[in-house]
């Protein structure tokens, strides 16, 4: 079987999501970043639901298969993760980050302490000092961020992707477009940049060395957006994290080294969790 090939999508809390791994498993949340959605986790949900957790990663709202849940800001992808939690009664979940996914699912765990187990965070920030980087800087500014998303084609975005990834294949670009299929989809783009303001990580700042859980930091040595000094950032922050950094990947570093990431998930989640 394929990685990810017999994974039904279900519903759950308005959200559609992939599951792996038994019922009665300790469970396991993946978060998602841009532009993907739970398909990115594929290879992921059967290492992780092999070893015996439950393995369950949604869509966010307006990505893959979840209808988009207008406005499609960082505090409403927030509120529908909680949603998506509470009603399969996940808690307390490993959080399982990447990219957007860490901004959501990190603020998401700092307001729900006692509903996380520990964490694992992936080419992503939550600092508020950073900077965004410039596509998002153009995504967030009125009338060139309309342009830019009007303007995405599908040659364009298969194009773009496998220029940004060596793992991405036609299968996870079929995936991936969806986020794309329509205005709403896409100016909930636009929505989620503009919320994007790292001001409101202020309140936050020290709060995931305050959790006291099991970290283990996983980066692309290669990643333009968000560097490998960030990982290095969140290694320094959280007390007894562990950090691995994946010397052939970029940012997408679970489509570029699959197989070298999910087994350093399954370690860390049988030495450090079970």
């Amino acid at each position: 079987m394929s990685a990810g090939g017999d994974q039904r999508v279900k519903r759950a809390g308005g959200l559609a999501y992939r599951e792996e791994g038994p019922a009665d498993g300790r469970p396991v949340l993946f978060v998602h970043g841009y532009p993907e959605s739970s398909y990115m986790w594929r290879d992921a949900l059967t290492a992780a639901g092999g070893a015996g957790w439950r393995a369950v990663a949604p869509d966010l709202p307006g990505y893959g298969d979840s209808e988009p849940d207008p406005p499609g800001s960082w505090e409403r992808h927030m509120e529908g993760l909680d949603r998506f939690v509470a009603e399969l009664e996940l808690d307390p979940v490993v959080i399982v980050t990447h990219d957007w996914g860490v901004l959501v699912g990190l603020r998401w765990a700092c307001d729900h302490p006692e509903r996380v187990s520990a964490l694992v965070i992936s080419d992503g920030g939550f600092f508020s000092d950073r900077r965004w980087h410039d596509f998002a800087n153009t995504m967030r500014t009125p009338g060139d961020g309309e342009q830019l998303i009007a303007g995405f084609t599908r040659e364009g975005f298969d194009g773009l992707m496998k220029s940004l990834s060596s793992g991405i294949d036609d299968a996870a670009l079929d995936e991936y477009w969806k986020g794309f299929e329509g205005d709403t989809r896409r100016h909930g783009h636009l929505e989620l940049y503009r919320s994007g303001d790292f001001e409101k990580l202020e309140p936050y700042e020290g709060r995931l060395a305050e959790l006291g859980l099991p970290a283990l930091i996983l980066w692309g040595a290669h990643d333009r957006f968000t560097t490998v000094r960030n990982a290095e950032r969140f290694h320094a922050e959280i007390p007894g994290s562990e950090l691995k950094v994946f010397d052939d990947a970029g940012h997408f570093v679970w489509e570029d080294d699959p197989e070298a990431t999910t087994r350093a998930l399954v370690d860390f989640l049988e030495r450090r969790v079970a």
